[in-house]
């Protein structure tokens, strides 16, 4: 009895080559991708203050209308009770995250004249 080979199948390309160029381009284009622009200087950002600071200081809050709270002063008396304030004292002025910027400019400014040149201004928000 005579048993046959089962017919041969005719041999397909092959697909490695093409794997290996997938792979070349992967590697290539990830070596010579910017994932983030260069920083054209250094920059240090602030340092917070601690919590315990907000006990020994005045704090000037800012709501989003632009009202201002300063101890139990509201709107425009805080601005003699902080002139009459420790000026060696950081002044921290809690904005709320509405507030626009340009309403906080403006407080600065105002805050600038009335402050020693030796007073430090902490700004957070929240």
């Amino acid at each position: 009895m005579r048993i046959d080979m089962p017919p041969r199948r005719p041999r397909g390309e092959s697909i490695i080559p093409m794997i290996n160029v997938v792979f070349l381009l992967l590697i290539f284009f990830l070596l010579t991708a910017r994932i983030t622009p260069p920083v054209p200087f250094e920059v240090t950002p602030p340092k917070g203050a601690a919590e315990e600071t907000a006990l020994q200081q005045g704090v000037l809050h800012v709501s989003a209308a632009g009202d201002l709270a300063y101890d139990a002063a509201r709107g425009e008396a805080v601005w003699a009770l902080i002139a009459a304030r420790d000026a060696a004292l950081p002044l921290e002025i809690r904005a709320d995250a509405a507030t626009p910027a340009a309403q906080v400019a403006a407080l600065l400014r105002r805050l600038g004249t009335i402050s020693e040149a030796g007073a430090q201004l902490v700004v957070s928000g929240g």
